[in-house]
């Protein structure tokens, strides 16, 4: 059976129309059943309706406060209760350290990734372009794009490596979680923190999008500094479940990844039990068009920061191990401009993907920048505008113009991103990404 909060209105867990628990980084509570959650204390002699009372923890016990992230659960069956897990194969799946090659500093592009030729489900068709860092030393990130045609059934996936943000570029997502049901549609991204388990169901026939797998520090909203209180992706708008648990008596395999490998158990229950809880270390989704874009109104095209929606800070102030940006719709009115972003270096490592439209700095089309596809500009590798957009933007009349047809995305990293075998040798790796930039006029005049 299934149990759905209380507080939801309308639909049962799982049908399109779901309601949610509002702000980011809230002190949440929800409950199934009434009564489920104890009051006045987390863990009483006998937790209520003879549940299992289990904490959560997304930080170290000892971390400052405004770190400090943990939830209580409240659950049929204790997560300690299960069988050994084994090894089981990766398919698709990479972790860092990255050693299948040397960080490599030239422009690359995908095609979107083809289609799968037979049933696969989310956690099946995850594959991995690369990454940084150490997942065992909880260091760096990892691009993954996936393609499912079927849905995750008796299946469930954790990832002890790091919180997954999971872009969709094509079909709609149920994510059904321990805390409960998460809808994310093309245009809006999900959240699951490091260790939540999930299962993702289809709405449609297929799926395809991408993954930051963040290895760091959590997820957190940027600071605004002079933008000052309001601005950017605003806390409000992240939507975290209602409970909604899951009480089977039938096998369910659990995949848990861990230190860079996937292990199996085959439960005798699903894990998706949890009947209530409260805390701050919670899945959410977000709405990417409600990114409220902060821009010139005078003269210069700002720098891609001013379109951060999530960041995870890094031991260095300002330094993200990596950041999530959106180019989402708005208004362009700078004048003396050049418009489209800039030809540009930069110290930071930039993979950036299309989830809908065009970009405004790039062609699309066949063999071009296309939604479901992607491009990496390791550290310091020039790139900005091709040629068809510089000759077009140069000449373009400066009038107010909307940026309304499309919906780009980057993860930007401090790191260079090193390739896995896969993705270096990819069919669908464009071999000639650089051609865009030639033909670029000589104009100077002295």
């Amino acid at each position: 059976m299934t149990g759905t909060g209380t507080e939801r209105t309308g639909a049962a867990a799982g049908e399109a129309d779901l309601a949610y628990l509002t702000g980011f980084g809230n002190e949440h509570s929800s409950e199934a059943v009434p009564g489920a959650l104890p009051e006045g204390r987390n863990s009483p002699q006998r937790a209520p309706l003879g549940l299992y009372a289990e904490q959560l923890s997304g930080s170290a016990f000892t971390e400052p406060r405004a770190h400090n992230h943990r939830s209580w659960l409240y659950r049929i069956r204790p997560s300690a209760a299960h069988p050994p897990y084994v090894r089981v194969a990766r398919r698709g799946v990479r972790s860092a350290p990255f050693t299948d090659s040397v960080p490599d500093p030239n422009r690359l592009r995908w095609d979107p990734l083809p289609e799968p030729q037979e049933p696969t489900d989310f956690l099946d068709g995850l594959w991995t372009l690369g990454g940084n860092g150490d997942a065992t030393r909880r260091t760096g990130m990892a691009v993954h794009l996936y393609y499912a045609n079927s849905s995750m059934t008796d299946r469930v996936f954790g990832d002890a490596d790091g919180e997954l943000l999971i872009v969709p570029e094509s079909g709609t997502l149920l994510l059904h979680t321990e805390f409960g049901v998460l809808r994310a549609a093309p245009g809006e991204v999900a959240l699951i923190p490091r260790g939540v388990r999930f299962r993702a169901v289809l709405t449609g026939p297929n799926a395809r999008g991408y993954v930051c797998e963040n290895y760091g520090r959590p997820f957190q909203l940027p600071d605004l500094g002079p933008i000052g209180a309001n601005g950017l992706a605003n806390a409000r708008d992240f939507r975290a479940p209602f409970a909604a648990y899951e009480d089977t008596e039938r096998p369910v395999e659990v995949v848990n990844k861990f230190c860079g490998n996937l292990w199996s158990a085959t439960y005798d229950h699903s894990p998706l039990d949890v009947v209530a809880w409260h805390g701050d270390h919670v899945p959410y989704v977000y709405d990417l068009h409600r990114f409220n874009v902060i821009g010139s109104i005078s003269y210069d095209h700002p720098d891609p920061s001013i379109f951060t929606v999530l960041t995870s800070p890094s031991d260095t102030p300002g330094l993200a191990g990596v950041d999530f940006v959106v180019f989402a719709p708005r208004w362009l009115v700078g004048e003396d401009t050049f418009r489209p972003p800039y030809f540009h270096r930069n110290v930071m490592t930039e993979y950036m993907g299309l989830i809908e439209g065009a970009y405004d700095a790039k062609t699309g089309g066949r063999g071009g920048f296309v939604p479901g596809g992607g491009s990496l500009h390791n550290m310091m590798s020039a790139h900005g505008p091709d040629r068809e957009t510089f000759e077009r933007a140069s000449a373009a009349e400066l009038a107010p113009q909307k940026i309304d047809d499309g919906l780009a995305f980057m993860f930007e990293t401090r790191w260079p991103l090193t390739l896995t075998d896969q993705a270096r040798q990819a069919d669908h790796l464009q071999r000639g990404y650089d051609d865009v930039w030639q033909g670029l006029q000589r104009h100077f005049r002295p």
